[in-house]
């Protein structure tokens, strides 16, 4: 990386408005134009469409997506059971990515969602942060993020929705919402 910079600080984007993976994308495209390899994880998004900023970001060499677990909130899910399993399994290849060196930024999103809602485990989120530290710049996104993760994170933002279409029934509109 140039300049006097270190990587290896956690970022965590949190609350109950909207923006939070749009933020984390956002830091990635930073990252991707200084010449950081970035890996995105998306937890709790793989029975959905990719966001357009998903489409967008992946078309760089430097950056890799990878999606596990569908999401419970959705009108049809694969049995809890299940998605935990590929919620680990996210986790995993998180772990290989930090260890083995392939990015300079990871990006866990919908994690803060995922360990909240008991679908992942707590446990193994903080030892990927742990590897992390000091190495590998580390962004968690989702709400309810849990105090552990809130207490280890060098920056916290919460999103606070004011006001938002949804609640005047205008429903999620491409480019805008997705």
């Amino acid at each position: 990386m140039n300049g006097n910079t270190e990587l290896g600080l956690i970022h965590i984007y949190t609350g109950d408005s909207k923006g939070k993976t749009t933020a984390a994308i956002g830091l990635s495209l930073r990252a991707v134009a200084s010449g950081l390899r970035v890996c995105i994880i998306q937890f709790m998004k793989a029975l959905t469409e990719e966001s357009g900023e998903i489409r967008e970001i992946k078309q760089f060499k430097n950056v890799t997506v990878k999606r596990f677990g569908g999401n419970l909130l959705g009108e049809s899910h694969p049995p809890a059971e299940e998605i935990k399993g590929e919620i680990a399994e996210g986790l995993n290849e998180a772990r290989r990515m930090v260890e083995s060196d392939s990015c300079d930024m990871l990006i866990m999103d919908e994690i803060n969602v995922a360990v909240s809602m008991g679908l992942a485990d707590l446990g193994e989120v903080l030892e990927v942060a742990r590897l992390c530290k000091g190495k590998i710049e580390l962004v968690m996104t989702g709400r309810n993020a849990p105090k552990e993760l809130l207490d280890i994170a060098d920056y916290a933002t919460e999103f606070k929705l004011i006001k938002h279409p949804f609640k005047q029934g205008i429903m999620a509109r491409q480019g805008i919402e997705y």
